[in-house]
């Protein structure tokens, strides 16, 4: 069996908590917050689940890959995602500053100037891209720069402010980590990497979806075009619980490609159900009632099964590696 590397998964939470309301007349960083900004516009919930993400995707794959190696790539990794978040919030301050969420982040909260996300996020950029085409493979080097590119440019600046498939096409940026991962071992894409990027991709509608739900006075306030602010409550819901449908078989095909075995599968299986249960409760919610409970909780549980749907596909590779 191979041999990969072992370091600690994050807990993949991938939206920053509720932040208290900016303060005004702060045009520099206050004494004491500066390295805290600059951590922050990294986003560093969404960096964990990357980072996760990511890992996952190299110790999924067949074949083997040395230490160093494999701790250059997922740090590669990380920084590509620091430098999407980075831009993200020089381009998005305007839309920031509108909404409770994002109020408080460093650019909107006049903490830091919006030429310091700009450059770092370029110089991440670069660094991320070109360390993992030298000390990776060019393969991983090349879906880290579609990442990054994805993420800034289709999503941030084409999407994100123009239709409500925003989440949907932008979310292949988010998918590809684990593809990332799986291709810094292998060399290449593989069928491995396409399934973990698949259930990436089809879990992200219905997260953000919910979030949306409880926030959509956000973003109508904003002017950002997400599902419930543009097709209503009935429509979002009702998209939520067919991607969530569409979901539960995809997180159960890895045990019929030889990734897993029948009995991750089965897990894997009844914690799909689970968040099937979650999405026809917010189906059930009659419309005005988004900011009740159902949506706020079928989105925390959406981050928990995600990270337990990887760590079910990681136990059970660590397993079959120490006994089989």
């Amino acid at each position: 069996m191979n041999q990969q590397i072992s370091t600690p998964g994050s807990n993949p939470a991938v939206h920053e908590a509720m932040e208290p309301a900016a303060e005004s007349g702060h045009d520099h960083p206050r004494h004491g917050r500066g390295l805290t900004d600059y951590a922050i516009l990294l986003k560093p919930r969404v960096m964990s689940l990357v980072l996760f993400t990511g890992y996952a995707g190299l110790a999924l794959a067949p074949g083997s890959i040395d230490a160093t190696t494999g701790l250059l790539a997922v740090l590669f990794i990380a920084l590509g995602a620091g430098a999407s978040g980075a831009i993200n919030m020089w381009y998005d301050r305007d839309i920031d500053s509108q909404m409770s969420r994002t109020m408080n982040r460093p650019i909107p909260a006049g903490r830091l100037k919006p030429l310091a996300a700009l450059i770092l996020g370029t110089i991440l950029s670069v660094v991320s891209v070109v360390g993992m085409s030298i000390w990776v493979n060019a393969v991983a080097s090349a879906l880290l720069a579609v990442t990054i590119a994805f993420y800034v440019f289709i999503y941030t600046i084409w999407l994100k402010r123009r239709t409500p498939q925003n989440i949907v096409i932008g979310g292949a940026s988010g998918a590809l980590p684990p593809m990332i991962g799986w291709a810094a071992v292998t060399g290449d894409i593989g069928l491995g990497g396409i399934v973990l990027f698949a259930i990436i991709f089809m879990w992200t509608p219905p997260h953000f979806w919910a979030l949306s739900l409880f926030r959509s006075a956000d973003y109508e306030k904003a002017g950002v075009p997400m599902l419930p602010v543009v097709s209503g409550e009935r429509e979002t819901k009702r998209q939520m619980l067919i991607y969530t449908l569409l979901l539960v078989p995809i997180t159960i095909v890895p045990a019929f490609i030889g990734m897993s075995s029948l009995a991750a599968g089965a897990v894997i299986a009844l914690l799909g159900v689970w968040f099937i249960r979650h999405a026809v409760a917010v189906w059930r919610t009659a419309d005005g009632e988004s900011n009740s409970e159902k949506p706020r909780a079928m989105f925390r549980y959406s981050i928990f099964y995600l990270f337990l749907v990887f760590v079910t596909l990681l136990a059970d590779r660590w397993i079959a590696d120490l006994f089989f």
